[in-house]
């Protein structure tokens, strides 16, 4: 990730942030540079910026105690900046199956995930699989997931079948096969399904949160939808233990379940974001 970071492609700062920073100049060569990129021009120069909202204006930072910048900081959370995510019934009921899906996929990935290198060393039934087998197919399972990212790069734009598509599809898939991934206790078998799993879940991993949100809100609907699947990603071990007491394959079960509740969720999503410049 470091190197294609720094060495594929160039990560523009944000506009927003440079404004916010009085640097004018560097905020019209981004959008400039942002336009290029995607094969489009702008109109946008520093002049016309300047007549719309003024000239910069470079203020002195004022030199803040540590409980003022944390009393600061603590004033920008804001029921102000959530209720326009629910500002008409379309994009709040959206609002609320993307928080859900995030909560219930935070539960399953690591149920299914964080636990599969335990589940493989029990692959072999009542004899122990070697160690470096677990771990080879471990990384076999890793780099097989690797595509489903690069498969969902393509089938977010096609017709009839876009990001809601894309997205119900590969959770639909994966938690089949996180199913079918208990049927046999052979080594093979289970890598197989544990390594097509793996490409699904890419695929279905966070395909168009940021797009439902308005550009204002965005940052607040992502971060809510991020903090929902942290929570329950962090309840998943004590999930895990508890249910794994009784039936050791009551976490995949468990894992998989939570896979098809968020498909469920997915088909009723009321929006599509695809060649939509705007909501």
């Amino acid at each position: 990730m470091f190197m294609c970071r720094f060495f594929l492609f160039h990560l523009y700062e944000s506009p927003k942030f440079l404004l916010s920073q009085g640097r004018q100049a560097e905020a019209v060569a981004t959008v400039h540079g942002i336009a290029y990129k995607n094969g489009k021009t702008t109109w946008l120069s520093e002049e016309i910026l300047n007549e719309i909202g003024g000239t910069a204006v470079v203020e002195e930072k004022e030199k803040l105690s540590t409980g003022e910048i944390i009393k600061r900081n603590l004033n920008k959370f804001s029921t102000q900046r959530i209720a326009p995510l629910f500002a008409t019934r379309k994009l709040g009921l959206m609002t609320c199956l993307i928080w859900f899906c995030w909560a219930t996929i935070g539960m399953g990935y690591p149920l299914f995930n964080a636990f599969l290198p335990q589940y493989l060393s029990n692959s072999g039934g009542q004899q122990e699989t070697a160690p470096s087998i677990v771990y080879r197919n471990y990384a076999i399972t890793s780099i097989v997931g690797v595509p489903g990212s690069l498969i969902a790069y393509y089938t977010v734009n096609i017709k009839y079948i876009g990001r809601k598509g894309t997205i119900a599809m590969s959770t639909v898939i994966t938690g089949i096969l996180v199913f079918c991934f208990t049927i046999s206790t052979d080594p093979s078998f289970q890598l197989t399904f544990s390594s097509l799993e793996a490409f699904f879940q890419n695929v279905m991993y966070g395909v168009f949160t940021p797009e439902v949100f308005p550009a204002p809100n965005r940052g607040t609907g992502t971060g809510i939808a991020s903090c929902l699947n942290r929570i329950a990603g962090l309840c998943a071990p004590i999930v895990a233990v508890n249910a794994g007491q009784t039936n050791p394959k009551a976490p995949i079960y468990a894992s998989g379940g939570l896979f098809l509740a968020a498909f469920v969720a997915m088909l009723f999503f009321p929006i599509e974001t695809r060649n939509k410049q705007s909501l």
